[in-house]
């Protein structure tokens, strides 16, 4: 067992009166609580429950005497399997049985803020320019507030830490519990598998010692497991939440049931600025089963015993809604866009060189782009149940942010934060969906109002017609060829508004941290091309932004910006190879001397899926892309037939580093490839009249089986630290569908979706 040295001063800690054990169980001992202590208020503790026989470890750790080991875990399950990945490094530190772990949600506290997430939402160019300074105002403002968040791949980076040392902490814990009784040096115990020994005859069950271990303090070193055998981190260990899913047990929103409840369906007009102006209350009587309507200026919901009553009902009532100012249509949110790049706000983010000369009086190749607004489309539609009482009130939701969700409850009855309780439950899909929080507000409102717990559930079409989309974009990319094939010059200019700056409006009510006096439009614009900066070394690029205002809400996504950002890219990419007559691996790899990971990704999907070079006729077609540590690359076979697109195969290459379940990791590879083929098909509407005209998911052109063939992820060996994979297959596959569709039809696709729908 070997060593690891803790970021700590211990006569600090004397000289504060902090117990190392206090602080270890208090914060999970991660360096970013230490190095904050100094202004944290103690009250900063778990606030777990622990029923009788269960012993708190730390804030994300509970075991009780049979053995049960209960990993606390503040992300939100979506399907990416997080409920399985962060229980898995705890358990691997810890020696734990995997057959005894089990998960429950964490509590809102500022112990499990995402420090991770909120720098890319609130960084700017003063916390820039203030370097670690900057991150630690931006860290304190998030824990102080309890910015749980989860989003953009962070859970396991931002997480994985804190879950090696609260199972380190716990092992120790409970070899110096057994090491008491046989009056042996804990140092020789270990824990495998739940059993303590002492390297010889003696055993214990972790149960068995559970309560005497709390009475312990830690060692001043923490030490970590340093052996490569009978390790469960990169296993591919089952998903603990599998079995309640299969057998029915698994409880999302709609499942929850209490006493004396009723259900409710709910109309919010059309999208921007609506009040109610009338309903027909009359005809609402008539059906079976309704109770009431609650009425508010923007919404009127139907109360009735059971949901689908409620729904009938409101569609008879028929609400009518007047809309203030244009409504969202279409052609008004392609004539913003194209209307921003003739404005004088546009920005240079990224340069390099100097392009002016390079362009000057030389020939250009020259491509405009366009991405749709991408529908979310989760399998379950928003949905929450609420029990308000005269000073307390309580909210079962799946939501990414449940401290701002419930903060907005809170707000919407006059409550304190603290006479809200909110149950974090698992979504049934989101895609970024669920950092939005009106669904939990609502039934909160419609519970008081009525005196009966409710539950809200939104109708399929409800949930198109409110759904916050990925942001629309439109881009005008130009580059230069040397000789060669060499691209001297390159030039992006890119049209979009921004949907991470647009959901932090909306879910914190526009309040920023002081910090924040910092240039918001610095912040939109650079979230609004995240992924354009170039993976390749090019002498001479630049990536401007125009900042759009659609008029169209949008949110979060998988990738967010990136989902157009690669498209445009690895599209034109794929445009100058063809140009150049270079063949298009080869091409990228040229320009990728300093980036091996994705070079080594781009080789290996070329041999796996058998590459013909990207000849005519071939129908195959590739992309690459890199994020937050995560390295990609996709080759299709795709044709379309009879007008209709389809996909044989889809092949990728990634390395996110040494991966803790590589099974999960492949899981989120696929899932974000399909999330991004539904973009590609057709998983966006038209508007009109600030309606989506389509909101029947059959059709949507979405992917199904048929239209889908083989799917191969190969996760490249690689001992760099672990990336979450949730987001790196969404944006890749448009480009490499359409780059596909250009060898069998001669023509580029250039417009997401790709193809035009009746």
């Amino acid at each position: 067992m070997g060593r690891a040295p803790l970021k700590h001063a211990q006569r600090k800690d004397q000289e504060r009166g902090i117990n190392r054990r206090a602080l270890l169980v208090g914060a999970g001992a991660s360096a970013g609580v230490m190095l904050a202590w100094a202004i944290w208020p103690r009250r900063y503790r778990p606030n777990l429950n622990a029923a009788a026989g269960e012993a708190v470890f730390n804030a994300f750790l509970k075991i009780d005497r049979a053995g049960q080991i209960v990993v606390i875990v503040p992300q939100t399950e979506m399907g990416q399997g997080i409920t399985t990945l962060l229980p898995q490094i705890l358990a691997d530190e810890l020696g734990a049985d995997w057959r005894t772990v089990g998960v429950q949600s964490a509590p809102v506290s500022p112990l499990y803020a995402n420090d991770l997430l909120a720098r890319q939402w609130l960084s700017s160019d003063w916390t820039r320019l203030a370097g670690s300074a900057g991150e630690w105002a931006i860290d304190q403002y998030a824990t102080r507030r309890a910015l749980m968040l989860t989003g953009a791949g962070t859970s396991v980076p931002m997480f994985q830490q804190s879950y090696r040392e609260a199972g380190a902490a716990a092992r120790v814990l409970l070899c110096q519990a057994a090491a008491a009784r046989w009056d042996v040096p804990w140092e020789n115990c270990d824990i495998q598998n739940g059993i303590i020994s002492d390297g010889g005859q003696k055993r214990l069950k972790i149960g068995e010692v559970v309560e005497e271990a709390a009475a312990f303090d830690l060692p001043e070193i923490l030490p970590f497991r340093q052996r490569e055998t009978d390790r469960l981190a990169g296993q591919d260990l089952p998903r603990l939440d599998t079995p309640s899913k299969i057998d029915g047990s698994h409880n999302f929103a709609a499942d929850i049931r209490l006493p004396d409840m009723v259900f409710a369906s709910i109309r919010q007009g059309p999208i921007g600025d609506a009040l109610l102006k009338s309903v027909n209350e009359n005809a609402a009587h008539s059906v079976t089963g309704f109770l009431k309507l609650v009425r508010t200026d923007r919404w009127v919901a139907a109360v009735a015993t059971n949901w689908w009553a409620a729904n009938k009902a409101l569609d008879l009532a028929d609400p009518i809604f007047e809309l203030a100012g244009n409504p969202v249509s279409s052609e008004g949110v392609e004539a913003a866009l194209e209307q921003a790049f003739a404005g004088s706000s546009g920005q240079r983010l990224y340069s390099r060189g100097d392009l002016a000369p390079l362009f000057d009086n030389a020939t250009i190749l020259a491509s405009e782009f366009s991405v749709d607004p991408g529908l979310h489309l989760a399998l379950e539609p928003m949905c929450a149940t609420a029990r308000v009482t005269d000073d307390a009130a309580e909210v079962w939701t799946a939501t990414q942010a449940p401290g701002l969700a419930r903060a907005a409850v809170a707000d919407a009855l006059g409550m304190a934060d603290g006479s809200v309780t909110l149950y974090p439950l698992h979504a049934g899909g989101s895609f970024g969906r669920r950092m939005d929080v009106e669904a939990g507000v609502q039934a909160a409102l419609i519970a008081r109002d009525v005196g009966r717990p409710v539950q809200l559930q939104w109708s399929r079409l409800e949930d198109v017609i409110q759904d916050r989309p990925s942001a629309p974009a439109h881009a005008r990319m130009a580059a230069k060829l040397g000789r060669n094939g060499v691209i001297e010059g390159w030039l992006a200019k890119v049209s979009a508004p921004c949907g991470m700056t647009q959901t932090w409006d909306r879910v914190a009510h526009r309040k920023l941290p002081h910090a924040a006096a910092r240039d918001a439009a610095d912040l939109s614009t650079r979230l609004a091309v995240a992924g354009m900066e170039l993976p390749y070394a090019l002498p001479n690029w630049a990536v401007d932004h125009f900042p759009a205002d659609p008029g169209l809400p949008i949110g979060f996504a998988p990738g967010n910006a990136r989902l157009h950002g690669a498209f445009f890219t690895e599209s034109f990419i794929d445009e100058l190879a063809h140009q150049a007559r270079i063949e298009p691996i080869s091409f990228r790899i040229q320009m990728l001397g300093g980036n091996p990971r994705l070079a080594h990704c781009l080789t290996t999907v070329g041999a796996m899926g058998g590459w013909q070079g990207g000849i005519e006729g071939s129908g195959q077609g590739l992309a690459a892309h890199q994020m937050d540590g995560a390295y990609a690359a996709v080759m299709v076979e795709a044709a379309i037939n009879a007008g209709k697109l389809s996909v044989g195969r889809i092949i990728a290459a990634v390395d996110g580093g040494d991966q803790v379940n590589p099974d999960i990791a492949r899981q989120q590879v696929e899932n974000g490839l399909i999330y991004g083929l539904a973009l590609a098909m057709g998983a966006s509407v038209p508007y009109a009249r600030g309606m989506p005209q389509r909101a029947i998911m059959g059709r949507m052109g979405l992917p199904r089986l048929a239209d889908i063939g083989e799917v191969s992820v190969e996760l490249v060996r690689s001992s760099a630290p672990s990336a979450e994979l949730t987001d790196i297959g969404a944006p890749l596959i448009a480009p490499a569908v359409a780059n596909a569709l250009f060898t069998v039809t001669g023509q580029r696709f250039r417009k997401l979706p790709l193809l035009p729908r009746t």
